[in-house]
């Protein structure tokens, strides 16, 4: 993703353009006509020609529901992806992908590694 342009080219810009054609000043600095014209606008209609913050926010669908979540866990350590996957769908009627759901409980440091079962080794601990 592309940075925005600094503040200060902004004011330039925006400087230059209430002299000259907006088209000029975006010549002149080496921007884009629509980047200026568009600048020049948000100025009269904001006050400001400031960049917006860049990307978006990290949200989840699963947000509302981590009590619920956090509760299945509580109550059955050993529950499986699937098993809750399956417990959202038909208690709170929403689809989650497995992908979606462990990125979930990772963030918030609610996975461990399970331990297959096997018969303990005679020759070294398991």
């Amino acid at each position: 993703m592309g940075r925005p342009y600094s503040q200060d080219l902004r004011e330039r810009v925006v400087e230059a353009a209430a002299t000259t054609s907006r088209r000029q000043a975006a010549a002149r600095f080496g921007v884009g006509i629509a980047t200026s014209i568009r600048w020049m606008a948000a100025l009269t209609t904001t006050g400001t020609v400031a960049a917006r913050p860049q990307g978006r926010a990290r949200r989840s669908k699963l947000d509302p529901h981590e009590a619920f979540l956090r509760g299945l866990i509580d109550g059955q350590v050993d529950i499986t992806l699937e098993e809750m996957r399956a417990r959202l769908r038909d208690e709170h009627d929403l689809a989650v992908g497995l992908g979606t759901l462990w990125s979930f409980l990772d963030a918030r440091d609610l996975t461990y590694k399970k331990r297959q079962l096997t018969p303990p080794s005679r020759n070294a601990r398991t």
